[in-house]
């Protein structure tokens, strides 16, 4: 039998009331862009602002969402024979239900685990697409544990395993669903499960970002996906494609695997491409009816993140590389305003923008808040929640949630 561990529960009653805030519905949050607009504090210790940490029933990295009071995520037993979809309760920690799938052990890059993939709300129906080590299934469950629908996507072929996050817009459940040899983008009716539609396209590697919404100069919404070929949108009622972007690898240059999600400046795509040996290629891609325009590329060893997403602010994209290294450049031009080492172990959890300030973990653990300026690097503060990161964090109501390899910890400031 699993068990829970909840601590620290009389330290939420001194924590004061959560301002309200936006529910975390997705890897990356209501928009996909990490973007926040609660108050945090800037510094952290299990004696300092980590109101509760709770025990999981096994490892995962995938990331906690946060919706109408609970909190959703997956794990993996450590012998890779179960899975599970866990809830768990906002304010207190509080496990709420399990919901548990047959699994099996398979092969995975080091760094990645057996429950990658982050479940997305529309705030009726939790929905999680889970890796049984062997095929993809997409489930949908009621917040009181009941499930709706599954949908089998079928096998799933990748050297570092399964990540891949759904998201849903608009009645329909989206995924990336991009392997070792095929790629297609899927959609599934919310409701139900049934297909909707899928458009294939050309793959090179597995790829693990996920799809982001898009608003058109005429004021429809588009899915946009990104992979190792490029990035295209795609009409959510239909699947038609608006527009695509080809990535111009050179000759004899091996095409790099997508694994940071993208993010929008306006109209602007910045995409992050890499591989295990350093090699990176970033560009930020302007979108103007069914057209683009290239706006910059950079091609560099380790200069750029691989797996961390970045964010936009303003006019500005700040980044996070592998190696620990934080970035501010013109989102326009790719120039470059500042770089600061700010972390000395490795990187794989994405940052997230909480008001102005940048929060960035490592895989130890530790964490750093910057102030998001492009005139100037400002360290604001540090924490940490002592075991290693890997998930990407989340906010909701005051509060940042961060999975750690055996944990869930809570962190809110005193009165916020």
């Amino acid at each position: 039998m699993r068990r829970f561990h909840l601590l620290s529960l009389a330290a939420i009653l001194a924590a004061g009331a959560a301002l309200p805030a936006a529910d975390w519905t997705r890897f990356r949050g209501p928009n996909g862009d990490g973007i926040a607009a609660d108050a945090i504090p800037v510094k952290w210790s299990p004696k300092e602002n980590i109101v509760w940490s709770q025990e999981l029933p096994g490892p995962g990295n995938s990331s906690p969402i946060v919706v109408k009071g609970k909190i959703f995520l997956e794990a993996a037993t450590r012998d890779g024979s179960k899975r599970s979809l866990v809830c768990l309760d906002a304010q207190t920690g509080k496990p709420t239900w399990e919901k548990t799938f047959g699994g099996q052990p398979a092969k995975i890059h080091a760094k990645s685990s057996l429950a990658s993939c982050t479940p997305t709300s529309d705030g009726t129906f939790v929905y999680a697409a889970v890796w049984d080590g062997r095929e993809i299934t997409v489930h949908a469950f009621d917040f009181a544990g009941e499930q709706k629908w599954e949908r089998k996507l079928g096998k799933f072929e990748s050297q570092h395993g399964a990540g891949l996050s759904p998201i849903v817009h608009d009645g329909r459940v989206f995924i990336n669903f991009d392997q070792d040899g095929s790629a297609e983008i899927v959609a599934l009716d919310a409701k139900t499960g049934d297909k909707a539609w899928g458009v294939s396209r050309k793959a090179f590697r597995a790829c693990y970002s996920t799809p982001i919404v898009r608003k058109t100069a005429a004021g429809k919404d588009e899915i946009v996906v990104f992979s190792t070929a490029g990035a295209a949108g795609y009409d959510p009622k239909t699947g038609g494609v608006n527009w695509s972007w080809t990535i111009p690898w050179q000759a004899g240059e091996m095409a790099l695997r997508s694994v940071a999600s993208p993010v929008l400046a306006k109209d602007t795509l910045v995409c992050l491409t890499g591989d295990g040996s350093g090699s990176r290629y970033g560009a930020a891609v302007t979108i103007t009816g069914t057209k683009t325009s290239l706006n910059w590329e950079k091609r560099s060893a380790n200069l750029m993140p691989y797996v961390p997403c970045p964010v936009v602010k303003g006019d500005y994209l700040y980044w996070v590389t592998d190696q620990g290294v934080v970035e501010c450049l013109e989102t326009k031009s790719g120039k470059v305003q500042w770089s600061e080492r700010v972390l000395n172990k490795s990187v794989s959890a994405s940052p997230v923008l909480v008001g102005d300030n940048l929060v960035i973990i490592d895989e130890a653990g530790k964490s750093v808040v910057v102030k998001a300026d492009p005139k100037e690097f400002e360290k604001l503060g540090e924490g940490s929640v002592g075991e290693p990161v890997f998930a990407s964090p989340a906010v909701a109501d005051g509060k940042l949630y961060i999975r750690g390899s055996s944990h869930l910890f809570c962190i809110q400031g005193k009165g916020t």
